[in-house]
């Protein structure tokens, strides 16, 4: 199989980034990892009373379906009561139906939450790269595919007719975005950027007001990060994912109890900037959206010193629990294959909800 970075390729950023703000929040607190124990809905004894709802993230399965087991069948000894698990994007290497049967197959056979989250990654639009499943021909480009097609594999898999999408995990709402077209069919000069229409901006600002006025933080699951936020971000492979940059960044920067959850980069969650509080001139929110690195199921990377990046040495399989409690929400990364938690943060929310 082709390797991963062999197939990325980005075109040129469209519009100007704004003036951010990528430390963590003061008011964030980095903790020593816990025990992880999550019980999906339970008491919250550290987050202000009540109950805890908890679910984990994953990303970048990318055809990894023995890792992708095991962060399963770990799932279910942290966190038995998990209300669900997103996947950012990534579900598959390069979108074959077949694939996503392969996917479908591992879910059946290992324990896994019913409420499942999927997200649409760029490796969802790499059948047009292969004249066949085990030929690579990109010179000839799309080799018979249809843009339609991969869409269509994405929407059947998961059971719904667009990228965007809502969910609930027990009491908390989970939006996931993501492109509504693959650009290269649009304009020779792009392959992987994100493309949004006016209807999913529409449908994504009136989500945020709508949780937003019932007190509940957000959770927004998009493949790819926003420029200068968290590991990789400031990287020349990732500064230009999306195509409207701010005009996303215009309607998260506006709510602070806004989590948005991104995978693409593959990168350790073992580096420090794996959480971020992302700062929007101009939203009126002067604490910031947070923002969270996913890490990955399939080949983990980290920065090489030089502006570019290397693969992590040894096995690596990495994801996120989150526990989310009346007055704070707590993050914690996991490492699947070791059993081991990383770390965890805990950010307070702005408004107590119950």
């Amino acid at each position: 199989m082709i390797s991963r970075r062999s197939l990325i390729t980005t075109g040129a950023a469209a519009g100007a980034l704004l003036a951010v703000e990528t430390a963590a929040s003061a008011s964030a607190r980095i903790l020593p990892a816990g025990n992880g124990n999550g019980n999906g809905q339970g008491d919250d004894n550290d987050q202000g009373g009540g109950s805890v709802t908890s679910f984990n993230v994953i990303s970048d399965i990318q055809g990894d379906l023995a890792d992708f087991a095991v962060a399963l069948q770990d799932i279910a000894q942290i966190n038995p009561r998990s209300r669900g698990i997103a996947i950012a994007g990534d579900i598959t290497p390069r979108g074959y139906d077949f694939e996503y049967a392969q996917v479908s197959k591992v879910l059946a056979a290992n324990p896994a939450p019913k409420s499942l989250a999927w997200a649409i990654g760029n490796h969802e639009f790499y059948v047009p790269k292969y004249s066949d499943p085990n030929t690579l021909a990109q010179a000839t480009w799309p080799n018979g595919t249809t843009e339609d097609s991969l869409f269509k594999s994405f929407y059947t898999f998961a059971g719904r007719n667009r990228t965007y999408n809502e969910q609930v995990f027990g009491d908390i709402p989970v939006l996931m975005i993501g492109t509504e077209k693959y650009m290269h069919y649009h304009d020779a000069t792009l392959w992987d950027e994100v493309w949004m229409s006016d209807a999913q901006f529409a449908w994504l600002e009136d989500r945020l007001w709508y949780w937003r006025g019932r007190k509940r933080p957000v959770m927004v699951i998009s493949h790819h990060p926003l420029p200068n936020t968290v590991s990789g971000s400031r990287n020349k492979l990732y500064m230009s994912d999306y195509l409207q940059t701010d005009r996303l960044l215009g309607l998260l920067g506006r709510h602070p109890d806004v989590f948005l959850f991104t995978g693409h980069t593959h990168w350790d969650l073992a580096l420090s900037d794996w959480y971020a509080r992302r700062i929007v001139p101009g939203s009126g929110n002067l604490d910031g959206f947070n923002v969270v690195n996913t890490g990955a199921i399939q080949t983990g990377w980290t920065d090489n010193g030089t502006g570019g990046e290397a693969v992590v040495p040894g096995g690596f399989n990495q994801g996120l629990q989150v526990e989310v409690g009346a007055k704070s929400v707590t993050i914690k990364a996991r490492d699947f294959q070791r059993k081991e938690w990383m770390k965890q943060v805990r950010i307070p929310l702005s408004t107590q909800w119950s």
